[in-house]
């Protein structure tokens, strides 16, 4: 959304997410593209002898991460950019991404997500993340719980920051929705915009978008043009974010891997939708909280399919089924160790519910952004149903 919004100014933006979904030059994107594969290697080749030079010179090496961000920057540099927008890959204080002297830094709702490296209280994430907030710079928060917002609030003030609140400085006024997501309007840092498409769902969503144009607004320091902002919020989409993948029956990917993202993905699927019935498909990582995961999605889902992804880190089938039944009946799980057979079985018991009664179910792939990549691919397959 920041990228769409400074492209409209007319600036030549770069970007730097990750993970990616599907296409390892998802990563690192230049005026709304990814780069290609030819321009990546050639990226990777500039940097290439500098990488073995620091590893031949300290005893651990440069991590995976640290080196796409290092070509990230590069790309940034030879295929020259006006305005960087750099997503920090974990956490804040220590990342790779940090060695930027940011204008402008956005503190997205915090959650407990990577404990072993971060903490194991939000007030200890909150403050690994507030490394980001840059002196005298211009930091933009969503809402937050009160003990992080105490947090990040006393960070902010001890570099000097200046500070804008959703719910204080700006917030989203109004919402509904319409065809193909919603139709909001927002109170800015400098004006109100009303009637704007977001072509995306959830209530989430349009808490992003507050928090976008907080964050361009903090950026110019000047009011953005309505009719600009309803045109760049109009061209946005969110691969892999509640997306429709696959319409008879309705599929929804949606790439949550902790519970405060599940919690946004049952929220958007409760109330924007009307199914009678939903089959979730869910593999997620090791790593990551599988309990509350699985507990965020029982009030939500009547039948889950559980399976893996073909990620190194993933949580094997039968161990997840384990945890599952902590929350579901046993007549609600079905145990499918391959992604494409647990997706075919969930779109095949979808379609005959859907001849009984037109449109009353539905599948929800979730769990990882590897879950999430995978399953777009292999659904992409299926055929011309396919949005």
């Amino acid at each position: 959304m920041i990228d769409h919004l400074f492209s409209e100014l007319g600036y030549r933006v770069g970007r730097y997410t990750s993970p990616h979904l599907e296409s390892f030059t998802e990563r690192i994107s230049i005026k709304g593209e990814p780069i290609s594969v030819e321009n990546m290697i050639n990226t990777y080749n500039d940097i290439a002898l500098y990488l073995d030079l620091i590893d031949s010179r300290q005893p651990h090496p440069i991590s995976y991460f640290e080196a796409l961000t290092a070509m990230a920057f590069v790309a940034f540099a030879e295929f020259p950019v006006d305005i960087a927008v750099i997503e920090a890959g974990m956490g804040g204080q220590w990342d790779a991404t940090n060695v930027v002297s940011s204008q402008v830094a956005v503190m997205t709702p915090i959650g407990f997500d990577h404990m072993e490296y971060l903490g194991n209280t939000l007030e200890e994430i909150a403050q690994t993340k507030a490394g980001i907030f840059k002196p005298e710079s211009h930091v933009v928060l969503s809402a937050q719980t009160p003990e992080v917002a105490k947090v990040l609030l006393a960070k902010a003030a001890k570099v000097s920051a200046n500070v804008y609140r959703e719910g204080v400085e700006f917030s989203v006024k109004q919402r509904s929705l319409a065809v193909g997501g919603q139709l909001i309007s927002l109170h800015g840092l400098f004006s109100d915009v009303e009637d704007i498409y977001l072509p995306l769902y959830g209530i989430h969503q349009a808490n992003n978008a507050a928090v976008a144009l907080a964050a361009v607004e903090a950026f110019t320091q000047v009011k953005l043009d309505d009719e600009l902002v309803r045109t760049a919020f109009s061209k946005v989409k969110s691969p892999g974010r509640c997306e429709i993948v696959y319409t008879d029956p309705m599929v929804i990917i949606d790439a949550a891997h902790n519970p405060h993202g599940i919690t946004a993905i049952a929220q958007t699927i409760d109330s924007e939708f009307d199914f009678e019935i939903v089959i979730a498909v869910v593999a997620v990582l090791a790593d990551k909280d599988a309990d509350g995961i699985l507990a965020k999605l029982a009030n939500s889902v009547d039948y889950i399919v559980i399976t893996q992804s073909t990620s190194p880190r993933a949580l094997p089938a039968d161990q997840l089924s384990k945890i599952a039944a902590n929350y579901f009946k046993p007549e609600q799980i079905e145990l499918i160790s391959d992604l494409a057979g647990a997706l075919t079985f969930a779109i095949e018991k979808a379609s005959l519910a859907n001849q009984v009664s037109d449109g009353v179910a539905a599948v929800l792939v979730t769990g990882s952004v590897a879950t999430a990549g995978s399953a777009r691919s292999i659904i992409r397959k299926l055929g011309e149903k396919t949005l």
